[in-house]
């Protein structure tokens, strides 16, 4: 497959996603004598906004002429400053704190009735009996039928204050009556560990695609589990990971190096640093890590990458990484908005700062990726341009390179077969998703007897299904798409796909990570390391 046809995996919002966000937030309303004092330039702002307000011909939203000057300013700026709008408050804070208020299940409206695709493990809705397939009519009482409602309301209705009770009528297959089920609404957890297992007989996968509140101690439940399992070295993947907080990466990095050696240091515009050490808490300081990266790989993810390789710790798998060095601070605005404004940079323990420019502007600056695609980066190693003037060296002689990303130790190309572009268009958008549950929907019994076990190793997708696959994709695309070229890499994302649903936490990915050559790479690593 051509270079062209590698799909373009920076979507915008990932990238606004990828800051290293630092836990406090500022409230300027308690310092706003010394921060807002009075002075021409925002005297002109704010009397511009009250002429448009009282004077200007037509009534106007001025509301949304703020929204605009606020992101017009910080546009300005850099690319990781930005504007959170009230509406989007509360998703962006579930988001970094790693939970949600609901009752827990993952649901597809199918036929004008929200059917439930699957239940959160241990969740409101799975400890009351809700089960993958249920229809749910109704929500204290009020119809839910007939598809008049989209999924952003269907949400507003299903969650709620946490303790409040949700009285549902579901329909179920093979019951003759609607099932009613009382549920409690509680803290449902947005998994930071996609996946946690073991690769080979000593080499543990932990897969990690953010850094929120929670991510710390769900990666220490998982490292321990793995330990007791026999893991001696560990392959912690990173890929497509855009970071989130600072401290939560310092925490996973500790964990493998020894007492007070340098994590990460960050100085601001009056050039005060933070630095961050190791301490005496390491529970894998003894072990080999590979952190698997890739272009999305941003922020946090980068933190931990350059911390272990300019600590001479571990090996780094993959493709060079996004290269984002800025630190960002959330600071309320008064009215629920607020506004994620960077406040210092980051350095790798060697000195790096590892931010790629913007000096051209945010165009640019997002289009770096393209020019890595034409360069043929993703593809060659060799293809990689460094400046001399950004080389550094590690303590025991590596040379490594700053100004834009982590460079690995072991490069790792772009699969063009399984991450083509099409195929991911799919995976991202849902159609697999959706497709795959109305297939279990014909009949969910037949795998009622079906191990996970049993179903990793001797379930296969049948070319049927592939069929199926195309006719359903026709109707909802209204474009003809036919896999005859990467038949195999479909079947093997429908089968993850699959086991997903059906056997919840970490299937997807022990499935799909079985034809992926980067994991393949790590495990040929290991098993040399440990002759």
């Amino acid at each position: 497959m051509s270079k062209s046809k590698i799909l373009f995996p920076f979507i915008l919002g990932a990238a606004i996603a990828a800051g290293i966000f630092i836990g406090g937030k500022l409230d300027f309303a308690d310092t706003s004598d010394r921060l807002f004092s009075s002075n021409s330039k925002k005297d002109k702002l704010n009397r511009l906004i009250d002429y448009i307000d009282y004077e200007y011909v037509e009534d106007v939203n001025t509301d949304s002429i703020v929204d605009v000057t606020v992101n017009g300013i910080l546009n300005n700026l850099d690319p990781h400053s930005v504007y959170i709008p009230k509406e989007n408050m509360q998703e962006v804070a579930d988001n970094m704190k790693g939970n949600f208020v609901g009752i827990g299940i993952n649901f597809y409206t199918f036929k004008d009735t929200i059917t439930v695709i699957k239940t959160v493990e241990n969740g409101p809705s799975a400890k009351v009996g809700i089960k993958g397939g249920d229809r749910i009519v109704s929500a204290n009482g009020e119809s839910l039928l007939g598809g008049g409602y989209n999924n952003d309301t269907l949400v507003d209705k299903l969650r709620g204050e946490r303790y409040s009770k949700l009285k549902l009528k579901v329909f179920r297959k093979g019951s003759p009556e609607l099932l009613t089920f009382n549920v409690t609404r509680d803290v449902v957890p947005i998994k930071s560990i996609d996946a946690s297992y073991m690769l080979t007989n000593n080499l543990g996968y932990i897969k990690v695609n953010r850094f929120a509140e929670s991510t710390y101690q769900e990666f220490k439940t998982a490292l321990d589990k793995l330990k007791r399992l026999g893991a001696t070295s560990l392959a912690l993947d990173l890929r497509g990971n855009p970071g989130g907080f600072l401290e939560i990466a310092v925490a996973i990095v500790d964990e493998f190096l020894e007492d007070d050696k340098l994590i990460v240091y960050t100085r601001n515009k009056k050039g005060k640093e933070d630095r961050s050490y190791a301490t005496t808490k390491g529970d894998f300081e003894k072990g080999h890590v590979y952190v698997m990266i890739d272009e999305n790989s941003a922020s946090a993810s980068e933190i931990i990458a350059g911390a272990l390789q300019d600590n001479d710790k571990g090996t780094i798998v993959g493709r060079r990484s996004y290269g984002k060095g800025l630190v960002q601070r959330e600071m309320n605005l008064g009215d629920g908005s607020a506004v994620r404004l960077t406040v210092s940079k980051y350095y790798t323990p060697t000195g790096r700062s590892i931010q790629r420019s913007y000096e051209n502007g945010n165009r640019d600056y997002y289009d770096d990726y393209a020019d890595r695609l034409n360069r043929g980066e993703l593809l060659d190693e060799n293809k990689i341009e460094v400046a001399d003037s950004l080389k550094f060296t590690t303590p025991k002689g590596k040379v490594v390179y700053g100004g834009g990303g982590i460079i690995p130790d072991v490069f790792v190309p772009y699969d063009t077969q399984m991450q083509n572009e099409t195929l991911t268009f799919l995976e991202r958008r849902g159609f697999l998703d959706n497709f795959v549950f109305e297939e279990l929907e014909k009949d969910r019994n037949k795998f009622n007897d079906i191990s996970r076990q049993e179903f990793f190793e001797n379930f296969t997708v049948t070319d049927s299904v592939i069929k199926s696959l195309e006719d359903f994709l026709k109707l909802k695309t209204r474009s003809n798409i036919v896999f005859v070229a990467y038949k195999n890499e479909v079947k093997h994302y429908l089968k993850a796909t699959l086991a997903e649903q059906l056997y919840g936490y970490g299937a997807y990915y022990k499935i799909l990570n079985k034809h992926d050559i980067m994991i393949d790479k790590v495990i040929s690593l290991s098993q040399v390391q440990s002759n």
